[in-house]
């Protein structure tokens, strides 16, 4: 060998000596959803007074009215355009695991056009002296990033852990949602540990979650355990199980708090309550037909008094069934009741469903309190039903490219006021001395939506709603009730899936 050959053959040893071994990484899948609408509602408070007649929210009547708070009352409709957005990243970590997240913004999964201006470009400093002149300069301050799911799935031959913050569904959705709805806008979020076991037909998932985490000591800590037992017999089409869990706090826990016998929120202390929900499904043919029924009952803590300990007992029975007459139409039905409380001190019966659980356009969807001209009321999209019997029937028509459903649906109370006894607002969350009885219809819904599916990816959508109000809404807890009025509403949407 030649003395130049040798000595590059010396210096491309001593070059791969030195150089990095080049590691490979983990691929990441990305997907996610984003979606933007623009809503509309006529007479959002539903009566016919554009005077502000709702009060101070401390005395009786105030306590007691249905009317919805505003500052001008002249101002009947609300109109705002809202974004939901949410991306999922997914890495296979090798055959044993793999790890998952989600990532939103704003409260809701989203928030709303509009809602993050930047007003302070220079903060006054300098020849600027404020920021009126820069009125035509549109910057959007940033937001920061809510981190909603953060778990891993460990594989072993027996069962499936689920590892750290991780949403949860049962039944039909009516307590424990998991959100994956494309407008979906809450999901039900478990810190802590799912075992996923599968045994023939059964599926068995016992959990335990952290609720809150007030420190080191268990003063103020609040965790819920349970597990829940399907039987899903695909071949017999025919799926019913049970779910049984236990939510308790210390007296310490500040996280829940109750307004309902005072003006000032106050911690409720202590709590121990149990859920028991049943579901059941059966397929027929081209009927099929879902039964859900959640229980619960224990001790909510200091809700209507702050020295009465509150017995907590609520209930719903919630029934879907479809017909699926051809491979384009579907007939279906929706039914149930969801328990309301009496007025009663020491106990409470109201049982709020899922935010995501929703069966009309516009009753039980929105947070009127929301739409105040004074104070905001937390989000429009906290709203809940409650306190409620209703029966919706419906049809959908499904082609190539559009969907089209249209329902109409009838909605009554379970608990009113009655003249001269303790009653319970549900809207206001309030206890009031009730001057009158309270009618119990909350009135006829006619709904429409369509939808246009662009491609696999992008959905075009709008929606019509049209409430025929109830008397419900003209309670003010006096002699003089105002007059309901109808309300409407129109929407458009446009969301992609990715």
């Amino acid at each position: 060998m030649s003395k130049s050959l040798h000595s590059k053959k010396l210096i491309l040893l001593s070059l791969a000596a030195f150089t990095p071994v080049a590691s490979q990484a983990l691929p990441i899948d990305w997907h996610g959803t984003f979606g933007v609408d623009s809503t509309l509602i006529s007479n959002y408070r539903r009566i016919d007074s554009k005077a502000n007649n709702s009060g101070d929210g401390i005395s009786e009547a105030s306590k007691g009215t249905q009317e919805v708070t505003t500052a001008d009352g002249s101002k009947s409709s609300a109109s705002w355009q809202s974004y939901v957005f949410k991306l999922s990243p997914t890495m296979v970590i090798n055959d044993a695991a793999t790890f998952f997240a989600e990532l939103t913004t704003g409260y809701g999964n989203g928030g709303y056009l509009g809602d993050s201006p930047q007003t302070d470009f220079n903060n006054g400093v300098g020849n600027n002296n404020g920021n009126a002149q820069l009125y035509l300069q549109n910057q959007a301050k940033g937001q920061p990033v809510n981190i909603k799911k953060v778990y891993i799935e460990i594989y072993s031959d027996t069962a499936t852990y689920v590892i750290g913050r991780h949403t949860y569904e049962w039944g039909l959705g009516a307590i424990y949602n998991d959100g994956n709805d494309v407008w979906d806008r809450q999901a039900s979020s478990r810190d802590g540990i799912t075992m996923k076991l599968k045994i023939g037909n059964f599926h068995v998932s016992p959990f335990w979650s952290k609720v809150s985490n007030p420190g080191y000591t268990d003063n103020g800590n609040n965790k819920e355990y349970g597990t829940g037992l399907l039987y899903d017999n695909q071949e017999r089409d025919i799926a019913f199980g049970l779910l049984y869990s236990k939510k308790s706090g210390e007296a310490g826990d500040a996280i829940y708090t109750s307004s309902v016998y005072g003006a000032v929120p106050a911690k409720i202390g202590a709590t121990n309550i149990k859920v028991t929900d049943i579901f059941l499904k059966k397929v027929l043919g081209k009927f099929d037909a879902a039964i859900e029924v959640p229980l619960i009952s224990g001790d909510l803590g200091n809700v209507t008094s702050a020295t009465t300990l509150t017995t907590y007992s609520a209930k719903a029975i919630l029934v879907k069934a479809n017909y699926k007459q051809t491979d384009s139409w579907t007939l279906g039905f929706d039914g149930g009741q969801v328990s309301g409380d009496n007025g009663s001190t020491g106990t409470y019966g109201a049982l709020s469903l899922h935010p995501n659980f929703q069966v009309a356009n516009i009753l039980f969807r929105y947070n009127l309190a929301a739409f105040s001209g004074t104070t905001t009321t937390g989000s429009a999209y906290d709203s809940y039903l409650t306190n409620a019997r209703y029966y919706k029937i419906r049809s959908t028509y499904n082609s190539e490219k559009w969907t089209f459903e249209t329902s109409l649906l009838r909605a009554t109370a379970m608990e009113v006021a009655k003249a001269g006894a303790t009653a319970y607002n549900h809207t206001k969350n309030k206890l009031f001395t009730a001057a009158t009885t309270q009618s119990s219809s909350l009135g006829t819904e006619f709904d429409f939506n369509a939808k246009y599916h662009w491609n696999k990816e992008i959905t075009i959508g709008t929606g019509l709603g049209y409430l025929f109000t109830g008397d419900y809404f003209g309670y003010t807890n006096s002699t003089t009730l105002n007059s309901p009025k109808n309300s409407m509403l129109l929407q458009i949407n446009t969301s992609v899936t990715f």
